[in-house]
């Protein structure tokens, strides 16, 4: 019977790039879901950006864009990393989409009526220079249970306590560094305490096989109060006041969804977007008991994933997940990663060195298995790997035989491969089984050895039978026949096992077999009496001076005495890209919603104006600066803000600590200095 499984891993927060913590993710999932798919199976995988939350608003405020198209642009940079890692979700969505919100206000008022939510008056963390409540992550202090310093407002990193910002001691705000003052305000909560919550999740996360020994340990904890009172399951705060970029809450004006709420519904708003792009129910798709529901996430993310998340779920009538499979982080020789040190791993550096895409996953695989373990990525030892199994084991068979084939045989196969063939090759297949269950479970790094183990018992006949004299001895051309026509069988039979972890190459390998793209089954059939392609070179060998260069850390800035380091060194050639030019500032106005930005219109001697928005309020009046002149990038992208559309940038100082040297200023050039002129 053919099973449907709808696959996630983790939504990436869209205030940042991918870095190889994702990317190491994103191919154990993928590794999973291409063997599905190989054993004939229906799989739905799909991903989406985790779009809101105060991250986002702030980082898009400091950027001067709104919160969507700063959203977008990260969006924007995904797709070559997913393509160049041959990651293959069926769908990339946001939970900015239409189907978030909906999905999102269905959830919640659901749960209203099962009576879960609760709204309570709470003394709250308020920055009083940003005027703003302070989410979790933007409060750190000590641990109120080891004391460990510098930890978030939400559960400590050192010996993971849950706790709520206000019990930190010595709060500090990350945004500005403000000791934080409490106010009330009226707050949404999930009551997860409530005995039927309880009773539910024991029950759930006690479900064999739903999750991993490691995590079921974890959970035990957070369901448990230790001596002084720390932990058990706690209502969960799940809205935040304006001004927050989210969802609102129905029938609550200025109240959001915290973003935890609403980011892994987007999984299920990913998949609605899916079914709608390609005709499919989305409704009956989730209503189908048979649905396996299967979710890939790092160990950070665990308390929501298996407490919050099935909850909400079970008790807004929704299907809940079959299994949450969790992993652990990515290191560089043991340490965690930096890129100032030179530890850090960036993928589209990787890529643009021109390593292999394939080497990684490989090399990823080889180290993954069902546990929450972490992986460490060594330089010396994914050579040594790469080199001795992929080229050196795998590939190296088809080198060894092809070139013999083409020359003698016309590509043709051998129909009888001869005693000693057929018992190498039923030895190979006899593996299918256990090869296919160790995928199933996870057990990648096993799998890879069992596949290199034999790789080697297939470069064992070769040196047996050593095709390379046979084509020199009269009368020996049907055992060379046979001998080589052994080595490409085998060859596609490893190249099937392989093809979940390495399915660029291994579309290379079915266009020189030609064949058509391979299922898991067809390891079990030999091609028989047939042609193959020309041989050409499949993989080369990793060059360790890539693995230098990709671990080469940046230059160490030049600094300023008392100043800000200098940007990264340039040629004249980046500088003259630059069109500065002398602008008149014909008007200046206040922007109405905004406390930083004033609009600016400027007389760049084009014969029309300028409008352009600077965030300097806080030092200027308009009518300190109107007439005066001043200095702009006049070639600079017009970029579309949520107050309208600015065409270029006015120039401006300031210190690189401006909160203890506060003060913004406006270049403004010498007399006879003329609108239009350009600075060079």
């Amino acid at each position: 019977m053919t099973r449907k499984i709808f696959v996630t891993t983790a939504l990436p927060y869209a205030n940042a790039n991918f870095h190889i913590g994702h990317i190491m993710e994103y191919t154990q999932a993928d590794i999973w879901v291409r063997f599905q798919r190989m054993m004939g199976q229906e799989v739905h995988f799909v991903c989406a950006d985790d779009a809101h939350g105060a991250p986002i608003m702030i980082a898009a405020e400091k950027a001067g864009k709104t919160p969507q198209q700063f959203v977008a642009d990260i969006a924007a940079g995904r797709k070559a990393y997913l393509d160049g890692f041959h990651i293959s979700f069926d769908n990339w969505h946001s939970t900015d989409g239409v189907e978030n919100h909906q999905l999102s206000k269905d959830v919640y008022l659901a749960l209203r009526r099962e009576e879960l939510i609760e709204v309570k008056t709470i003394e709250q963390f308020f920055d009083p220079e940003k005027a703003m409540f302070l989410p979790d992550r933007f409060i750190k202090g000590e641990c109120p249970k080891c004391g460990a310093k510098d930890q978030y407002g939400d559960a400590c990193e050192v010996c993971s306590a849950v706790y709520t910002p206000t019990e930190l001691k010595n709060p500090f705000s990350v945004l500005t560094g403000a000791t934080p003052v409490m106010k009330s305000s009226e707050h949404y909560f999930f009551k997860l305490s409530d005995p039927r919550c309880i009773a539910f999740l024991e029950q759930w996360t006690q479900t064999p096989g739903r999750l991993q020994g490691e995590v079921l340990n974890k959970i035990k904890e957070w369901f448990t109060k230790d001596d002084e009172g720390y932990g058990g399951l706690g209502d969960w705060d799940i809205s935040r006041d304006a001004p927050y970029f989210g969802i609102e809450i129905p029938d609550a004006p200025g109240k959001y969804f915290y973003v935890w709420l609403d980011a892994p519904i987007g999984y299920l708003a990913s998949l609605k977007n899916y079914c709608a792009k390609t005709g499919r129910d989305f409704d009956a798709l989730m209503a189908d008991e048979s649905l396996e529901q299967v979710h890939f996430i790092g160990k950070d993310i665990t308390y929501f994933h298996t407490l919050f998340w099935p909850a909400m779920l079970h008790f807004s009538g929704r299907k809940t997940p079959n299994h949450v499979f969790v992993h652990g982080f990515i290191t560089v020789s043991g340490e965690k990663m930096s890129k100032s040190r030179g530890t850090g791993i960036d993928p589209l550096k990787y890529l643009g060195l021109g390593l292999n895409a394939e080497w990684l996953r490989y090399y990823i695989a080889a180290k993954l298995n069902a546990k929450v373990e972490d992986v460490d990525f060594n330089p010396d030892d994914f050579v040594a790997r790469v080199n001795s199994d992929l080229v050196g084991k795998y590939i190296n068979i088809a080198s060894r035989a092809a070139g013999f084939l083409s020359k003698r045989f016309q590509g043709h196969l051998s129909a009888d491969l001869g005693v000693e063939g057929r018992v190498l090759l039923d030895g190979l297949r006899a593996h299918q089984g256990t090869i296919a269950e160790l995928y199933e479970t996870r057990e990648f790094g096993k799998a890879l050895r069992e596949v290199m183990m034999l790789a080697d018992r297939v470069n064992e006949f070769v040196d047996q039978n050593k095709p390379w004299e046979l084509v020199k001895q009269e009368g020996k051309d049907a055992v060379l026949h046979d001998v080589c026509s052994v080595c490409i069988e085998a060859f596609r039979v490893l190249s099937i096992y392989l093809k979940p972890v390495l399915p660029a190459l291994v579309a290379q390998v079915e266009q020189f077999l030609k064949v058509e793209p391979m299922q898991f089954a067809d390891a079990e059939r030999a091609m028989g009496a047939h042609q193959i392609g020309a041989y050409e070179h499949l993989m080369q060998r990793v060059d360790a001076k890539l693995l230098d260069a990709l671990f080469e850390a940046p230059a160490a800035p030049k600094v300023v005495p008392g100043g800000e380091d200098l940007a990264p060194e340039i040629k004249i050639d980046d500088f003259s890209k630059v069109d500065l030019r002398i602008a008149r500032i014909v008007k200046a106005e206040s922007v109405e919603g905004s406390d930083k930005l004033l609009r600016l219109t400027l007389d760049v001697g084009e014969g029309k104006t300028r409008n352009v928005f600077s965030g300097i309020k806080s030092a200027y009046t308009p009518e300190a600066l109107e007439g005066k002149l001043t200095v702009m990038v006049a070639n600079l992208a017009p970029r579309k803000m949520k107050f309208g559309l600015s065409e270029g940038m006015v120039l401006a100082a300031s210190h690189a600590d401006e909160k203890a040297h506060p003060g913004i200023f406006v270049l403004e050039p010498f007399p006879g200095a003329q609108p239009g002129m350009r600075v060079r």
